[in-house]
């Protein structure tokens, strides 16, 4: 049975863990690697991502193109782990579930005391 947390958003990327770089990180990766001529290796370990993603980042049309491929190899189901997705699932509802009773996640009961 899904939990009550399961339906609310994180919606503050400094409190959500899938989110590796925020979206001002990113525009500043962009400006780095244009402006300032850094290498694709030196931004990933500026940042401590993967090399991989500051490709994606600063060349969105390759990103595209690799989900593409993906779509076309069977799509992410190839490197699917049942039991380790299942530790990470309970993982991340117990997360929600905790900055839930800390008053972090904003619920439809949290807007209408707000107001």
């Amino acid at each position: 049975m899904p939990r009550k947390t399961d339906s609310i958003p994180i919606n503050n990327e400094l409190l959500d863990r899938r989110v590796k770089l925020t979206k001002d990180q990113k525009e500043l990766i962009v400006w780095l690697r244009e402006e300032e001529q850094i290498s694709y290796q030196k931004l990933a370990n500026q940042f401590n991502v993967s090399k991989r993603s500051i490709i994606f980042i600063c060349r969105p049309e390759l990103k595209a193109k690799d989900l593409e491929n993906r779509k076309n190899r069977g799509g992410s189901k190839i490197y699917y782990n049942r039991e380790k997705h299942t530790i990470q699932i309970r993982e991340h509802r117990d997360y929600k579930k905790e900055l839930n009773e800390k008053g972090l996640l904003k619920t439809k009961k949290n807007e209408v005391d707000s107001l």
